[in-house]
């Protein structure tokens, strides 16, 4: 009994000891919570105020950023109507110093026009008394004379003007007798003493060269494999070699006589040599070439020595001798400028003229033929160059540019050239055109013109080297005639087949009659 009371006494004064320490405890776990609540309240009562002075900082910053913006733009429009208003002035400042100008324009003008106007009417002032003067001198005359002023012009002018007619007629006729008399009976003179003298060869110049075989083998050794040799040799020469089924010959045909030699000389030399292949072939085209070259040079000298010319310059004289491979109509022209060259010596002679400067003039009157398939221009133009670029006398120049009346002739060789180089083209046989193909181009030269639309009338002159065009003023005026020109030249050049060059001239011609009466 007293162990059960005293275990029950332990136990209730355990159970009042644990009660005890859960009161304590929850009292104090109530005040820790007290306590942590009222710290947390502190700070978030410190977090809002400091938040709030963050905030009323960032208002106060951003209010102050935007009033200065407000004042940069401000300042800035204040700055850019000031910059207008001062253009504007400017503006306004030109406009009023213009209008000034303007104005004093206008007043200088006025002026002007107030003197004018006072001197127009002092003229024609002073024009009424002078007619009125002139009048009274009319009326006196008349008075005096008889006669009224109508009458005695007309008598004046009937008796003054029989009389120079009559006088001028008889001086005229009786000149023009005297000068035909002596001027056909001197030209004809002259001209027959000249060709007399003067003997010449006929045409025989040809656009091909026959070269002899030794036999009819030969042909294909020329040939050769394929045809190698053949090639080779009209590649190199730049001619035509036709081999047909006449006998022992082959033809070499081309329209450049220098080619045409040139390969003439090598074939012999291949025929001759027997050795026959594109090497060889090259290496006597070479050889060809310099003998050729060389003998252009010794026929220039040649042909100096003949006329009796010295001085001119030896590339002239290569050139001249270059012509004798070079013909015009089948006439060969370093035979027709030694022709040409001893017909003005003798009409020099004739006329009293420099002989040496005419023979010099004749002889290089054609010089320009030797390069004028290698140049532009006609062989005139193409002349004269030459003779400038080696020091030619102005005598010489003046006859080659006007030895096909091209331009007008300042002296007398140069008259004489061009009579000197008539005679030689117009002699019997001298060139192997026909007389009905000479009048053929003549008439087709002039059928060109005369379908174009305002030609009145063509006349194809200087032996077709000329056409002239007379055109209705009413229907082509002086821009179409340059057009018109054009296109008849453009004309020819592709319907006709000419040596040289044609001038083509328009001529416009506005005539107006009236009658005094």
């Amino acid at each position: 009994m007293p162990l059960i009371t005293a275990v029950i006494a332990i136990v209730a004064a355990v159970l009042i000891t644990a009660l005890i320490v859960w009161n304590v405890a929850i009292s104090y776990r109530k005040k820790v919570v007290e306590s942590k609540i009222g710290s947390a309240e502190e700070k978030a009562r410190e977090i809002i105020d400091e938040a709030m002075k963050t905030a009323e900082t960032k208002k106060r910053e951003g209010l102050l950023e935007v009033k200065e913006e407000a004042l940069r733009n401000k300042n800035e429009l204040e700055k850019e109507s000031k910059e207008r208003r001062n253009e504007l002035q400017k503006y306004e400042k030109r406009v009023l110093s213009k209008e000034e100008a303007v104005d004093r324009k206008a007043d200088s003008l006025e002026r002007r026009e107030n003197q004018l106007a006072s001197r127009e009417d002092r003229l024609n002032k002073q024009l009424a008394e002078v007619n009125e003067l002139n009048q009274k001198r009319v009326q006196e005359l008349e008075r005096i004379s008889g006669l009224t002023s109508e009458q005695a012009k007309e008598y004046l002018l009937r008796t003054v003007e029989d009389d120079v007619k009559h006088e001028t007629a008889m001086l005229v006729k009786d000149l023009e007798n005297k000068a035909k008399e002596e001027a056909n009976k001197k030209a004809k003179e002259y001209v027959v003493t000249a060709i007399q003298k003067c003997a010449a060869d006929h045409v025989a110049e040809t656009t091909i060269s026959v070269v002899p075989l030794p036999n009819d083998e030969m042909k294909g050794r020329i040939i050769g494999r394929e045809g190698r040799n053949i090639r080779t040799l009209e590649t190199m020469t730049g001619i035509d070699l036709i081999i047909d089924d006449t006998p022992e010959a082959v033809i070499l045909s081309s329209f450049d006589p220098i080619r045409r030699e040139v390969a003439r000389i090598a074939l012999e030399k291949l025929i001759v040599d027997g050795r026959i292949h594109p090497a060889r072939i090259e290496e006597m085209v070479e050889k060809a070439q310099k003998e050729v070259e060389t003998m252009i040079r010794e026929e220039g000298e040649a042909a100096t020595l003949e006329v009796g010319v010295h001085g001119i310059h030896p590339e002239l004289v290569r050139l001249l001798g270059k012509m004798k491979y070079r013909t015009s109509y089948g006439q060969n022209a370093l035979k027709h400028s030694i022709e040409v060259a001893h017909l003005s010596g003798l009409l020099a002679g004739e006329l009293g003229a420099d002989v040496r400067m005419a023979k010099r003039a004749g002889l290089l009157h054609d010089i320009g033929k030797s390069v004028d398939h290698e140049m532009e221009g006609s062989h005139i133009s193409i002349g004269v160059d030459l003779c400038r670029k080696y020091k030619e006398s102005a005598i010489v120049i003046n006859a080659v540019e006007s030895h096909h009346g091209d331009v007008e002739p300042e002296t007398l060789i140069a008259c004489i050239v061009q009579a000197a180089d008539t005679i030689s083209a117009a002699r019997p046989g001298a060139r192997r055109e026909t007389l009905e193909t000479y009048t053929n181009r003549l008439k087709q030269l002039e059928d060109i013109a005369n379908e174009f639309k305002g030609v009145d009338k063509s006349f194809a002159i200087q032996a077709g080297r000329e056409i002239r065009i007379m055109v209705v003023p009413e229907q082509v005026n002086d821009d179409d005639m340059i057009l018109l020109a054009r296109d008849i030249s453009k004309k020819i050049e592709d319907e006709l087949e000419y040596p040289g060059q044609i001038k083509v001239n328009v001529i416009r011609e506005s005539r107006v009659t009236d009658y005094a009466k």
